[in-house]
């Protein structure tokens, strides 16, 4: 799939939920544990880590902007965790891509423009937030527009978000990668010092897992 200036708004101005192939709804395998080296070594991007560095632990989440999962965490679960172990310093904690149709596309593709990694997560959060009002419409492009301008886009650095094409393959080689090397079948997945865990997490889930490696 080729996005530019032109068909980049055909395809956001179209379904909203028009899924790229190769993904199945189910969720991956509970507790599976995949090497740290690989999992820290993603293919076709660059991570936004947040918190802390250097951190006995690393939280990854694969999301997907469209996934409800996804929102129900980023709203009712993120904020704790973000409060007791992502601005303590006691985590690093890594959102990654993983896009199911164009509009996920179109909101990384816009968050990958901030300067830096916490404006990046805050572009992506909001977007989660208002999820019932752009990923359920019926001109998906105009919803976004107009959520994009309160975070200070214009309309022409709106499009020009969306020329990136390397950005774009990027996305795609990255979800590949997930697809085929961590058996990502569904989002949110986590990954927590390589240990996956899939599907709607507590904040209590995720301290069992973070807690006991933090000493």
């Amino acid at each position: 799939m080729t996005v530019n200036r032109r068909n980049a708004m055909i395809l956001t101005a179209g379904a909203s939920l028009v899924s790229l192939a190769g993904f199945s709804p189910s969720f991956a395998a509970e507790g599976d544990t995949y090497d740290i080296a690989k999992i820290m070594a993603p293919k076709g991007m660059v991570d936004r880590p947040i918190g802390g560095t250097d951190t006995k632990v690393t939280v990854i989440e694969y999301a997907s902007p469209t996934c409800s999962h996804c929102a129900a965490f980023a709203i009712n679960v993120y904020p704790g965790l973000k409060e007791q172990y992502i601005d303590t310093g006691k985590i690093t904690f890594i959102m990654r891509p993983f896009v199911r149709n164009v509009l996920d596309a179109v909101v990384f593709m816009l968050a990958e423009t901030a300067d830096d990694n916490d404006t990046y997560a805050s572009i992506v959060h909001t977007f989660f937030e208002t999820q019932n009002q752009w990923a359920v419409s019926d001109k998906p492009r105009d919803a976004l527009l107009a959520i994009a301008l309160q975070l200070g886009f214009t309309e022409e650095s709106f499009e020009a978000a969306l020329t990136n094409q390397d950005l774009f393959a990027g996305m795609e080689t990255l979800r590949t990668q997930a697809l085929e090397e961590f058996d990502l079948t569904g989002t949110p997945t986590f990954y927590i010092n390589g240990k996956q865990s899939s599907g709607e997490k507590s904040l209590e889930d995720l301290s069992a897992e973070i807690d006991p490696q933090l000493g």
